[in-house]
């Protein structure tokens, strides 16, 4: 882990299966740090609601985004670093996310709906259903330009070339503006 590291929290954002869990735990992995999955802090009547084909709605995320914004919280004050895996795919959600957070980097996972269709549904044992990723896309604000430390990933390549990107990403400086690696 280098000094450039310490006290950051990298968000690993996308819609479901684009691959967040398993570039977010290769990434932190590489990079010698903390891995959490935003799932495992999603709330049991969250997990009730989607697996039975319903879609959150904002009320529903509000106590997941806390608990999320709370745990990068706890690791930027003891100085680590982590790789926390999360949807936020709407701009509220990344700024309550930062809400008291000064050392947050969101890396978001993209690709088209029929390439992210075809990985959702070679999928086994995940709570979210297929029939949930058209709402997933049309909730998801994707990042502008102008929102700050935020890092489009292109996830139409290799795992390994993915995984690249997002480390590639960490050792850019926070406060640029956005980039795309594809």
């Amino acid at each position: 882990m280098s000094n450039t590291n310490v006290g950051r929290i990298y968000i690993v954002m996308g819609v479901s299966s684009t691959g967040k869990s398993s570039v977010g735990d290769a990434l932190a992995k590489r990079i010698g740090a903390k891995f959490i999955d935003g799932d495992d802090l999603h709330p049991k009547a969250n997990i009730l609601k989607m697996s039975s084909g319903q879609p959150l709605n904002d009320a529903d995320r509000v106590p997941w985004l806390e608990r999320i914004r709370d745990a990068a919280f706890s690791i930027e004050k003891k100085n680590e670093v982590a790789v926390i895996v999360c949807s936020a795919l709407k701009k509220k959600y990344r700024e309550q996310i930062c809400d008291g957070n000064t050392g947050i980097t969101f890396l978001h996972l993209f690709g088209d709906f029929e390439l992210v269709k075809s990985r959702m549904q070679d999928r086994k044992g995940h709570f979210m259903p297929v029939d949930l990723l058209k709402s997933q896309f049309e909730a998801l604000e994707v990042p502008k330009e102008d929102e700050p430390n935020v890092i489009n990933i292109d996830i139409n390549s290799s795992f390994e070339q993915v995984v690249e990107s997002c480390i590639s990403a960490t050792k850019m400086n926070s406060n640029n503006k956005q980039k795309v690696f594809n």
